[in-house]
């Protein structure tokens, strides 16, 4: 809005321009007074706009009460600037971000900072941990965005979490969801949008069926989150010390496919992104059947961890099993390590894991090498035998007292000295399956 000279406004409904004015009973000189004591009266809301917004970021205003001078609320105002979005953007995007979202665009960032009571600067630090893009001050924020910044700063205010840790769970939430997002639209929803009708619109199918998927998809993702929360505490209260609750021993596994890179140069991308999903659903399963833990994917290669050596070893062996009597599939190698591990934000860290890494690039193909630790531990617990000639005398002794031999599950070989870059000289041992 502009005021010139002569007290006459311009850009809105209150000047009383535009098209349409009807001529009053006043005219000249008292039209003239009218239209400088509306231009000044505009004025004067303005500076009080001004004031009640400083008076409101300072905390004099309670949240509730924070209408404007004009006696509109934010609700008011969000609905007029909503509709403006509508009339620019896409109708049915909006419905659909408001149908997920359960609410409007109410909030510019900072007057949702304001509203929750943080700083703009945590609630960027906030929003960026969470994988939001910068938006200046448009107003594309909703009540929810507000709960979730009271939420974080709650917890800090008690003294709950640091905030670099509520930065944290930001973070890594903000990532996992991203990822499940894009996963579930890519592979799961776009399939189910196909029109069932000739004639219908993908648009005419998708907002009753996310209607009808939602709910159920979000009970679904809190199930399986408490479930796995449930889990993942249970194996950090049995550690043996708070130590090993955040640098625990693992072992720890990378999976990966032989030649993948001359695959990507003369498959077709359809067929190569089938193959990548074939690979990860199938060791995505066969790792949580085996009670191991998925760490990540990434495309060619799995990286998953496990408490106990034998269960590592079953899941290697089974990988290459499996892979091997599929025709479709490329060889595979696996190397494994064990060792103090650090865990961050779902990932894993350490020395033992660039271990494992470097015994999967000189590992032969569908073979599993493993490090010295690993070797011991399986030995340690009975899984594997020292040597073969340790178990070959074992096997007589018990046939000569008449009692079984020991069912070792896996068998050792030594292999040559390795010197593998930032690790010195290693020693890996070739796991197989025993009959």
């Amino acid at each position: 809005m502009t005021v010139d000279d002569s007290g006459s406004g311009t850009g809105g409904p209150a000047s009383g321009g535009g098209p349409g004015r009807t001529a009053g009973p006043v005219a000249g000189t008292d039209a003239a007074r009218v239209d400088r004591a509306e231009a000044h009266a505009r004025v004067e809301r303005v500076r009080e706009e001004e004031q009640h917004a400083v008076d409101a970021q300072d905390g004099r205003v309670p949240a509730a009460d924070r209408t404007d001078p004009r006696g509109r609320t934010d609700a008011q105002d969000s609905r007029t600037d909503q509709d403006a979005a509508e009339s620019d953007g896409d109708p049915l995007a909006l419905r659909l971000e408001q149908l997920i979202l359960g609410a409007e665009r109410r909030y510019t960032p900072f007057q949702a900072a304001r509203s929750a009571g943080v700083s703009m600067e945590l609630a960027s630090r906030f929003w960026r941990a969470m994988g939001f893009a910068d938006i200046g001050q448009a107003k594309a924020l909703t009540e929810a965005d507000v709960l979730a910044l009271r939420r974080l700063a709650g917890l800090v205010e008690a003294g709950l979490l640091s905030e670099a840790m509520a930065v944290q769970v930001a973070r890594s939430t903000g990532q996992t969801t991203a990822r499940l997002a894009e996963w579930q639209i890519d592979s799961f929803l776009e399939g189910l949008t196909e029109p069932p009708e000739p004639g219908m619109t993908r648009t005419e199918v998708t907002y009753p069926l996310i209607e009808l998927l939602l709910p159920e998809l979000e009970e679904f993702l809190v199930y399986v989150w408490r479930r796995q929360l449930a889990a993942a505490t249970g194996r950090v209260v049995q550690a043996a010390d708070d130590e090993e609750m955040v640098d625990r021993r693992l072992a720890v596994g990378f999976a990966d496919l032989v030649g993948f890179t001359r695959l990507t140069r003369r498959m077709e991308e359809e067929e190569l992104g089938e193959l990548v999903e074939a690979f990860e659903t199938t060791a995505a399963d066969l790792v949580a059947a085996h009670g191991g833990r998925l760490i990540k994917t990434l495309g060619d290669e799995v990286l998953y961890a496990a408490d106990d050596a034998g269960i590592a070893a079953e899941i290697a062996l089974r990988l290459i099993e499996t892979m091997a009597n599929d025709d479709t599939m490329p060889e595979l190698r696996v190397g494994i390590a064990f060792g103090t591990v650090t865990t961050r934000m779902g990932d894993v860290f350490g020395t033992t894991v660039n271990l494992a890494s470097r015994l999967t690039s000189i590992a032969p193909k569908d073979a599993v090498l493993v490090d010295g630790a690993f070797a011991e531990e399986l030995i340690r617990t009975g899984d594997a035998p020292a040597s073969e000639a340790v178990a070959a005398e074992e096997a007589i002794a018990a046939e000569k007292e008449g009692e079984e031999p020991p069912a070792y599950r896996f068998g050792l070989q030594p292999m040559w000295q390795r010197a593998v870059r930032g690790l010195g000289v290693v020693e890996p041992w070739l796991m197989s399956r025993r009959g």
